[in-house]
């Protein structure tokens, strides 16, 4: 199916926030063994931060104390229409045992293994776009 052309359009930061809280899945991407590396996990944002849960041995260990980007969509396969919203900032790994718990309560893994660490991302950086019909020119043929 063909759709109309889209343009993006810029989205503030909090209209951001409150989109990636909306969805339950995204990726972060760091860095492994010198080489970018991004896995796709479940999260929950919590006062403004991504709160994500992995298991003894994730990569994803290696990304604590390292500057990271957190990205999640919802774009619509048929109309092209949708959004994406990325955030940077410090992984951080949570170790105070009232936080985990609440973390934990609060954000429940979708994989059959066993988590054990909790990671908190402050975002530095964010940025969003929509993808939206681009307006029509004169003399634009419509079928």
């Amino acid at each position: 199916m063909h759709s109309d052309p889209k343009r993006l359009r810029e989205l503030s930061p909090a209209t951001s926030l409150r989109l990636l809280g909306s969805v339950p899945f995204g990726r972060i991407v760091f860095t492994a063994h010198a080489l970018p590396a991004i896995r796709p996990v479940n999260h929950v944002l919590i006062e403004g931060d991504v709160v994500l849960r992995c298991h003894a041995g994730a990569a994803l260990l290696d990304a604590i104390g390292q500057v990271v980007a957190y990205e999640a969509d919802l774009i619509d396969a048929d109309t092209h229409s949708g959004w994406s919203v990325i955030v940077t900032g410090k992984a951080e790994e949570v170790t105070d045992t009232d936080e985990v718990a609440r973390y934990e309560g609060l954000l429940h893994p979708h994989v059959d293994l066993t988590m054990v660490h909790v990671v908190r991302i402050h975002p530095e950086i964010i940025t969003g776009f929509e993808l939206i019909d681009a307006p029509r020119k004169a003399g634009d043929l419509i079928a």
